[in-house]
């Protein structure tokens, strides 16, 4: 499919300034309207036309022609632009269509999304060919452009070849380079991330760094190669270390880091009181954590915390569009500017009473207009995962001394495996086995601080999209095992030799076809069956995503091995099968 070369074709401007002329209607007149105008940063009074998907016109004039027109008066609401989302992983158990959907909604209409599951699992066209049939969705949708995997593939340097990461950045709906989550390899001297990087900027795109705990002199580094904004800040003096070295700061809340209240009160304590630098993130959190909200949810959270009114709604909208180089399309009410708007009942309630996203409804006194969200995953090979393998208790055997000991959610260290006669285990230790998605290779260990009654478990969602298997009783992990692959992929428990849950992910065994509302529940089921058996932490669907993410300290089980993240090597290969 060839991609579109401009948003909107000669013929399509030239029907546009006939709006104007009155030649043609434009198809909705949103009359009376009281609506955020960001570049006088005041409320103010107007009549808004639009035609299509576009904003033709504001200002005080009705139009001269009404043939085709849907009015609606605006007394009594006020109008602000839809929210953007900067920072989406839009496969987090839902998948891109369902979370946008569900996003919009909610009134963030535009989101700027991760490639990593899209570059992983198909190729250049395919990716591309979805990209241009997504763009026909009422959510607009933009993209990232990874690179790297974020964990230690045994053949990432077929995947993430110069030829693919420049045809990415290359494409027109691709705004930014990362989230780099590979920066000690930049730093440490890797040429072709340093090249890649490079050739981000001279497209004038940006780069989105990723840097927990870094120190002034490292975030100073990364800033003099070129990145220019990150999202791990957890605290005020976080904040302020990033402001300082010139970067743009990402306000995070999400699942796994709520922090943006304390962040906020942290920088008021230290005296900022200038948003134009900031904007929000929830990070790509799992469906559960959405139930109060996303990025409205966060506006809320900004307001409660004494941020002016006209700055909240500007840190999830214009300073976004600001930043990427996208204010001509999103980020504010004006002319020319895709019509997405969102209809308040007081300027204290972000959460958008109507929703209208590229000039159609979404969203219409508080219902859900008719679902236009909806894409063919089979004709881009994102349907059922298939395996053609089988397991059996050879596969359960793990030779090991070195296991994994959770810390919290997602961070792990090493501990040394008590050898018994017996086979028993520690009360809060689990057999642990990653299983290529092809059958190819395993890596077996254990882990501790997962759960302490967990039978059988078996989950196809993961951070490689390759198969992990946990729990107590062998037979019971191979019966979840069994389940999964009859299912097509997905997340299943198994307790004395009974199925007790099972969390269908029909799309390649990473996502769900069902909406976010019934993920929701199915999570927060999930959630709460690992409470009952041991799990102590916030979000177990994070913990399966990352047990394989380098970026992260200090053991990981990847697809080459166990491997030590500080000393970057392999302490045990994985086995071939």
């Amino acid at each position: 499919m060839l991609e579109q070369r401009y948003r909107w074709t000669n013929e399509q401007l030239r029907d546009q300034v006939e709006v104007l002329d009155g030649k043609k209607s434009p198809h909705i007149l949103l009359k009376n309207a009281t609506y955020l105008n960001q570049a006088l940063r005041k409320w103010m009074q107007a009549n808004i036309w639009i035609y299509d998907d576009r904003i033709v016109y504001v200002g005080d004039k009705v139009p001269d022609n009404l043939d085709r027109c849907e009015i609606v008066d605006c007394q009594g609401l006020l109008l602000v632009p839809g929210y953007i989302e900067p920072h989406a992983h839009p496969y987090q158990l839902y998948n891109p269509c369902t979370f946008a959907r569900f996003a919009s909604y909610r009134g963030t209409t535009t989101l700027i999304q991760d490639n990593l599951l899209l570059f992983m699992l198909l190729g250049k066209e395919e990716a591309f060919s979805l990209l241009e049939e997504l763009r026909n969705i009422p959510a607009s949708m933009y993209w990232w452009c990874r690179f790297d995997a974020q964990t230690e593939l045994r053949n990432e340097d077929q995947i993430f070849t110069d030829r693919e990461v420049k045809a990415w950045l290359a494409h027109a709906d691709v705004f930014q380079g990362g989230e780099l989550t590979g920066w000690p390899r930049l730093l440490s001297g890797d040429q072709k991330m340093l090249h890649w990087v490079q050739e981000t900027k001279r497209r004038r795109k940006k780069i989105e760094g990723h840097f927990p705990g870094a120190s002034e002199k490292t975030l100073a580094k990364m800033m003099l190669f070129g990145i220019d904004c990150d999202h791990e800040a957890m605290t005020g003096n976080e904040v302020l270390s990033r402001l300082m070295q010139g970067y743009t700061v990402s306000l995070r809340n999400s699942s796994i880091r709520p922090d943006l209240a304390n962040i906020l009160r942290e920088i008021h304590e230290l005296g900022i009181y200038h948003y134009d630098k900031f904007f929000f993130t929830t990070d790509g959190s799992h469906p559960s954590f959405y139930e109060n909200g996303m990025i409205d949810a966060m506006i809320k959270i900004a307001l409660e915390q004494g941020v002016p009114v006209i700055d909240a709604y500007n840190m999830a909208t214009i300073n976004v569009a600001r930043y990427y180089h996208m204010e001509h399309l999103h980020g504010n009410i004006a002319t020319g500017r895709v019509a997405n708007i969102n209809f308040l009942q007081s300027e204290t309630d972000p959460v958008p009473v109507s929703v209208l996203a590229k000039g159609k409804w979404v969203k219409r006194d508080g219902l859900a207009m008719e679902d236009t969200f909806g894409v063919d995953w089979d004709q881009y090979g994102l349907g059922s995962m298939k395996l053609d393998w089988k397991l059996d208790m050879s596969d359960l055997e793990c030779e090991i001394s070195v296991g994994i000991k959770l810390i919290n959610d997602v961070i792990t260290k090493p501990y040394s495996i008590r050898s018994y006669p017996s086979g028993e285990l520690e009360h809060d230790e689990c057999f642990f086995v990653m299983v290529d998605r092809k059958g190819k290779w395993r890596v077996n260990t254990h882990v501790k601080g997962f759960a302490n009654q967990l039978s059988g478990f078996a989950s196809s969602y993961s951070g490689t999209g390759d198969i992990l298997l946990i729990g107590n009783q062998k037979e019971d992990m191979l019966l979840a095992f069994d389940r999964m692959k009859e299912m097509g992929g997905g997340i299943v428990i198994v307790e004395q030799g009974k199925i007790i849950y099972e969390m269908a992910l029909s799309l390649q065994g990473l996502m769900s076809a069902k909406e976010v509302e019934e993920l929701i529940e199915e999570e927060k089921e999930l959630k709460m069956l690992l409470r009952e058996r041991g799990y102590a932490y916030a979000d177990p669907a994070f913990t399966l995503l990352f047990f394989s993410a380098t970026h992260l300290p200090y053991i990981r089980c990847t697809p080459k091995g166990i491997y030590d993240v500080k000393n970057k090597k392999v302490l045990y290969p994985a086995a071939k099968r």
